[in-house]
C-alpha cells in the first residue's frame, strides 16, 4: 500500500493523528471513535513514508488479543515487522535475551497464579484463610507491588489512598513479606517482579539499555489511563531521554484504579512533555445519538474538576435508533425474568444472541441471570471467569484434537468432511448434539466445546479443503493469541470485563444505590470512578440500551432500595412498567408466584417454570413428555438450533403435567411466549389431545 493511501478514509482528526508521525504526541480518544483505526494508520504512514524502519518500532498494549489485533492491522496496513506486545510479553522477551549475559543461572519459573504461594505463605504465618481470601490478598500483594510498596511500608500505603483491605493489613503485610521470601527461595517469578527486574536490568546496565534502545526507537502505547507506575517506570526505562512516544487513552474509561492504574499519566502527559501534540477523538462511530446522549449525560455530572477539565464529549456518527429503555422491577428475580424475556424477543426478531449482553457490577450477580436465561431457553456464555483457552475441557478437547490430526482421523471417519470429524472427537471429551439444563459447570462445560464445533463449522465454510491438521493449527495459534472464538450466547459479564468490548443490545441490570456505586467506594474520586463504570457500560451498546434496577432482592421482600444517583435527571418520569409488575397490579396481589399445589412461594426458576415445589407431587404424562422431546428434536433439527432453544425440558415437563386444552392454556405456562404459541403451539397441542 501507498503511504497517502493509508490515510485515505481516514475522518479530519484520525488523520491528525496519522500525520503527527513524530515527537510526542497524546490522543484523547472517546469510546467508538476509532482509535485502533487511527494508530495503525499513523504507524503504517510512518514507516510507509521512511519515518522509522518497522522493527525499529514498539506498539504496546495490554492484552494479548489486543496485541494480535494491532499485528494483524498493520500486516494488511503494509507495516508487517512492527513489534505490537503487552508490557508483560516484552518485558519477558528481553529478560529472557538478556539473562545469560547479565544475571546467569537457571531462569526462574514465571508464575501464572499468585494464589498457591500466597497459600503456603498464609500458613508459614499460622493464618488460614478461604479461597476467596487468598484470592484478594494476591490481588493486594499484586497492587502494592505495582505502586513500589514494600511489605513494612503496605499499611501506611493503604491508610493514604483510603483504600480497604480484604483483612487486617498487619496479616496482609506479614503474607506479603512470606510470599516474597518463598517466591525468591523457589526461584520464581511473578509478573510484576518480571517487569521489576527488566527495569533494574535497563537501569543498571548501560550496554544493554543501549542496546535496547537501539532495537526500539518509536513508541506507541494503548489505553495509556490503564498504566500502572510499575508500567511506567518501564516505559521510562525503554525510552531514556527520547520522546519518540505516541500515547492513546481515555480518561472517561479509566476503572482499574483498584489495581494500582492512574490516569495521571495521561493526564500529566503534556506537563511531562510540553511540545506534545494533542489529539481529541470525538466522533462517536459505535452508538446510535440515544447512546451518546446518555452516555455524555451520565459523564457530563461528574464532580470531579480533572473530569471537567478533560471533557470529552461524543459526537455520534450513527443514525437514529431506539431510546434507551429505563425500566423498575420489584424485586431481582422479577428484573431477571423479564429481561431474559426481552432478550428472547431480540434474538427473535433476529439480533444474533452473541451481541447482546447483560452487564452487572459484580460477579455474583449472575446466577440469577443465568438461572432466568436458563428457564427462558436462552443460549448464555459468561465471561471474565476464566480464559477460554485456559479452560480444562478446552485443553483436553484441543489435545484430543491434536492426536485426532496425527493419528490420520480425517481418513479413519470416512470423509465426513472437517465438520463431522471434530464433532467425533468433541463426542469422547463429552460433547452432545443437545445442551444439559440448567448452570454450571456442565453448562459452561458444553458452551466450550459448542464454541470449538461451531469454529469448525465457520473454518469449512470458509475453505471447504481444510482438515483436521489445519483446524488444529488454527487453534493453536489462536490460544497464542488468547483469540477466544465467539460462543454463540448471551454474554453475561461484570461491567470490568466489559470494557473494550461492544454488542448491538446491551442490558445493564441491578443499578441501585449500594451496587453502583458499590457500597464500599466512600471517597469523592471512588465515586466518580463508579459513574466512569456505569459510562463504560452504557458506550458497550450500539443500538439497543436498557438500564434497570430492582426494588427488593427477593421476591417478596421489603422495596426500600432506590436506583443509582448516576441516573438522577437522566432517566423518564416515570420508569417504564413491566409486565410482571402491570400483571402483579390488575390482579391485586404482591410478592412471588405460589405453588400450584401447595401455594407457597415459589423462587427458583425451574420451580417458577413447573408452577410448582420440586418435591410437591404432580401427576406426569410420561407417554406426552417422550412425545414432546421427539417432537422437539425434530423441531431442532429443522431449524438447526439447540432443543433448549425452542423449548427447555422444564418447559416440557410443565406441559405434560397441565396438559393444556387451548391457546390460553398454554400461553399460562411460564417458557411459552406469544412467538413461541404462535410459532409451536398448534403442535404442541395436538400432541396433548392426543395424549402423546
Amino acid at each position: 500500500m501507498e503511504a497517502e493511501g493509508v490515510l485515505e478514509g481516514l475522518d479530519p482528526e484520525q488523520r491528525a493523528v496519522a500525520e503527527a508521525v513524530q515527537g510526542p504526541v497524546c490522543v484523547l480518544a472517546g469510546a467508538g471513535t476509532g482509535k485502533t483505526r487511527a494508530i495503525t494508520h499513523r504507524i503504517a504512514y510512518a514507516t510507509l513514508t521512511g519515518i522509522v524502519a518497522p522493527q525499529r518500532v514498539l506498539a504496546v498494549t495490554f492484552t494479548t488479543r489486543a496485541a494480535g489485533e494491532l499485528r494483524g492491522r498493520l500486516r494488511r496496513l503494509g507495516a508487517p515487522g512492527v513489534q505490537a506486545r503487552t508490557f508483560h510479553a516484552a518485558a519477558l522477551r528481553q529478560l529472557s535475551y538478556f539473562w545469560p549475559r547479565v544475571i546467569g543461572g537457571d531462569t526462574p519459573k514465571i508464575i501464572e497464579s499468585k494464589i498457591p504461594v500466597v497459600a503456603d505463605a498464609a500458613r508459614a504465618c499460622r493464618l488460614t484463610f478461604g479461597r476467596t481470601e487468598l484470592r484478594d490478598i494476591a490481588a493486594e500483594i499484586e497492587w502494592a507491588k505495582v505502586t513500589q510498596t514494600r511489605p513494612e511500608d503496605y499499611a501506611a500505603a493503604v491508610a493514604r489512598s483510603s483504600r480497604k483491605a480484604p483483612t487486617d493489613v498487619v496479616d496482609v503485610a506479614r503474607v506479603y513479606a512470606m510470599y516474597e521470601q518463598l517466591r525468591r527461595e523457589r526461584n520464581l517469578l511473578d509478573f510484576e517482579g518480571m517487569l521489576e527486574l527488566t527495569v533494574a536490568v535497563l537501569t543498571e546496565n548501560r550496554d544493554v539499555a543501549n542496546q535496547v534502545r537501539e532495537q526500539y526507537r518509536y513508541f506507541v502505547v494503548d489505553e495509556f489511563q490503564d498504566v500502572n507506575p510499575l508500567q511506567k517506570l518501564l516505559l521510562d526505562a525503554w525510552l531514556g531521554d527520547r520522546d519518540d512516544l505516541c500515547v492513546v487513552g481515555d480518561p472517561n474509561q479509566t476503572i482499574y484504579s483498584f489495581t494500582g492504574a492512574s490516569p495521571d499519566h495521561l493526564l500529566g502527559f503534556t506537563r511531562e512533555h510540553p511540545d506534545a501534540t494533542v489529539v481529541k477523538l470525538v466522533r462517536d462511530y459505535r452508538s446510535t445519538p440515544q447512546v451518546v446522549q446518555l452516555a455524555n449525560g451520565v459523564i457530563g455530572q461528574s464532580r470531579s474538576e480533572t473530569a471537567r477539565r478533560h471533557k470529552l464529549e461524543l459526537v455520534a456518527q450513527r443514525q437514529d435508533g431506539p431510546e434507551p429503555l429505563f425500566s423498575e422491577y420489584d424485586d431481582e428475580v422479577a428484573e431477571a425474568d423479564d429481561l431474559a424475556r426481552r432478550a428472547r424477543k431480540l434474538i427473535d426478531e433476529g439480533v444474533p444472541a452473541s451481541e447482546i449482553a447483560i452487564l452487572y457490577r459484580i460477579n455474583a450477580q449472575s446466577e440469577t441471570y443465568e438461572s432466568a436465561l436458563a428457564a427462558a431457553g436462552v443460549p448464555y456464555v459468561l465471561r471474565g471467569a476464566e480464559r477460554f483457552f485456559d479452560r480444562p475441557a478446552v485443553r483436553e478437547a484441543v489435545v484430543r484434537l491434536r492426536g485426532a490430526a496425527r493419528a490420520g482421523a480425517d481418513a479413519e471417519t470416512d470423509g465426513l468432511g472437517l465438520i463431522m470429524t471434530v464433532r467425533h472427537v468433541l463426542a469422547g471429551a463429552g460433547f452432545t448434539e443437545e445442551a444439559p439444563e440448567g448452570t454450571g459447570a456442565a453448562r459452561e462445560k458444553w458452551e466450550s466445546l459448542a464454541a470449538l464445533a461451531q469454529l469448525a463449522e465457520d473454518m469449512a465454510a470458509e475453505n471447504p479443503r481444510a482438515g483436521l491438521p489445519d483446524f488444529v493449527t488454527e487453534l493453536e495459534e489462536r490460544a497464542a493469541l488468547q483469540h477466544a472464538p465467539t460462543l454463540e450466547g448471551v454474554t453475561l459479564a461484570s461491567l470490568h470485563a466489559a470494557k473494550g468490548l461492544e454488542w448491538d443490545a446491551v442490558f445493564l441490570v441491578g443499578l441501585v444505590e449500594g451496587t453502583l456505586p458499590i457500597i464500599y467506594a466512600e471517597t469523592p474520586e471512588q465515586i466518580e470512578e463508579e459513574r466512569r463504570l456505569l459510562y463504560v457500560g452504557i458506550t458497550r451498546a450500539r443500538e439497543h440500551l436498557s438500564l434497570s434496577w430492582a426494588l427488593s432482592r427477593s421476591p417478596g421482600g421489603r422495596r426500600n432500595r432506590r436506583p443509582s444517583r448516576f441516573l438522577d435527571g437522566l432517566t423518564p418520569k416515570t420508569a417504564t412498567p413491566t409486565p410482571a409488575r402491570a400483571e402483579r397490579t390488575k390482579r391485586g396481589r404482591k410478592g412471588p408466584q405460589p405453588c400450584r399445589i401447595c401455594g407457597r412461594p415459589l423462587t427458583a426458576a425451574i420451580e417458577r417454570k413447573l408452577g410448582r415445589c420440586e418435591d410437591c407431587p404432580a401427576e406426569l404424562n410420561e407417554g406426552l413428555l417422550l412425545a414432546l422431546k421427539d417432537w422437539r428434536s425434530e423441531a431442532s433439527a429443522a431449524q438447526k438450533i439447540p432443543a433448549y432453544v425452542v423449548f427447555t425440558d422444564a418447559t416440557l415437563q410443565a406441559i405434560a403435567e397441565r396438559t393444556p386444552e387451548s391457546m390460553e392454556d398454554l400461553a399460562q405456562i411460564p417458557g411459552v411466549g406469544k412467538i413461541k404459541l404462535d410459532k409451536y403451539g398448534e403442535s404442541v397441542l395436538a400432541l396433548c389431545r392426543s395424549g402423546g
